[in-house]
């Protein structure tokens, strides 16, 4: 079968690989249709995370068919769409049973593999999924494979960002990066019905996107701060959605946040230290919420609201490659090239 893998620092390519086996009874085999290509991908890409094995096949979102299942999977049989969060869960241990399966004590990340151990990833044209009961989940009547897609992280993310900001009728929330996963929070944000959101991005497309889901989206950080605190007489915004994982966007979030405020943090940060201190958060009563979104808990849940509602997530997917063209998917996409807001391989 073909995948794509990682290379090195900046180069992924599209290779042969051997196809996966059943190795567990709990096990799926899936053939992949349609892949994300998210930016939890671009920190190992550009080395801001080390560690991954040259090799491996990258990515942690996919839509698919089952086929094969092992003699111990209950849920599920050939020839079942499914779709899949970012990591397995077992759906049985404490975590899972308290609604963080992200923490799930045999959790592994799709798309990770350190000194030969850990899970492929699912931008190949199959995947092994381990724990199959508790991680997949069937695409159901109505729901697109796009946004089925989203579902299984950037809509699950954006939506738990916004319930960790405690949004709500009446807030006024600020949103710091407007790539995919901001954008749904956006979006998730006015679902739960917060009607004044500032978003703040240096890429003016992604600012246009925001204000059509109904932010505003001034073009300048002086402005945004400008506009917050016209709306809140000075105080700041009750909650900042923090979707960068950047020094800067950590210490902006401080500053735009109101005392007795919470900071919602889903950017994925990579350096150990702060950008404001335990005394900074102290002296303003500050909330920090932070991790690793739950997303098998969101996905069935959330797929509904969509069906239901007709939501339409299948324009945040800008952009779509072959696996053989994923050296130019990873340029078009970490470069934001071509307006590009969300990538994905069709298989």
């Amino acid at each position: 079968m073909r995948g794509v893998m990682f290379q090195a620092v900046e180069r992924v390519a599209c290779g042969d690989l051997p196809e996966p086996v059943l190795e567990n009874p709990r096990d799926a085999i899936v053939a992949v249709e349609l892949a994300g290509l998210c930016g939890s991908d671009l920190h190992p890409f550009f080395g801001r995370e080390q560690g991954l094995d040259p090799g491996t096949v990258m990515g942690h979102e996919f839509v698919g068919t089952v086929l094969a299942v092992g003699p111990e999977v209950r849920k599920f049989a050939v020839g079942d769409r499914v779709f899949a969060p970012f990591s397995t869960s077992c759906g049985e241990c404490f975590f899972c049973r308290t609604a963080l399966p992200s923490r799930c004590v045999e959790n592994q990340l799709f798309g990770w593999r350190q000194a030969g151990r850990g899970l492929h990833g699912g931008q190949a044209e199959q995947v092994r999924v381990p724990l199959a009961d508790g991680t997949l989940v069937k695409v159901p009547a109505g729901l697109s494979d796009r946004a089925a897609l989203l579902l299984g992280d950037n809509y699950s993310t954006g939506y738990y960002c916004a319930e960790m900001a405690g949004v709500a009728p009446g807030g006024v929330y600020a949103v710091i990066g407007c790539g995919t996963v901001g954008l749904l929070a956006i979006l998730a944000a006015r679902q739960l019905g917060a009607d004044r959101i500032v978003a703040i991005d240096p890429v003016a497309a992604r600012r246009s996107q925001a204000e059509s889901l109904g932010a505003a989206a001034p073009a300048s950080e002086v402005s945004a701060r400008d506009l917050l605190r016209s709306w809140t007489d000075g105080r700041g915004a009750d909650a900042v959605m923090e979707l960068v994982g950047l020094p800067s966007a950590q210490r902006l979030a401080y500053d735009l946040v109101r005392p007795g405020g919470t900071l919602s943090v889903i950017g994925c940060h990579c350096t150990p230290n702060f950008s404001f201190s335990p005394v900074e958060a102290y002296d303003r009563n500050l909330t920090y919420r932070t991790g690793r979104c739950p997303a098998r808990a969101y996905m069935e849940r959330l797929a509904k609201e969509v069906v239901a509602s007709g939501l339409d997530l299948d324009r945040f997917i800008t952009h779509e490659f072959s696996l053989e063209d994923c050296m130019r998917g990873y340029e078009v996409f970490s470069r934001r090239e071509q307006g590009c807001l969300k990538a994905a391989f069709v298989l």
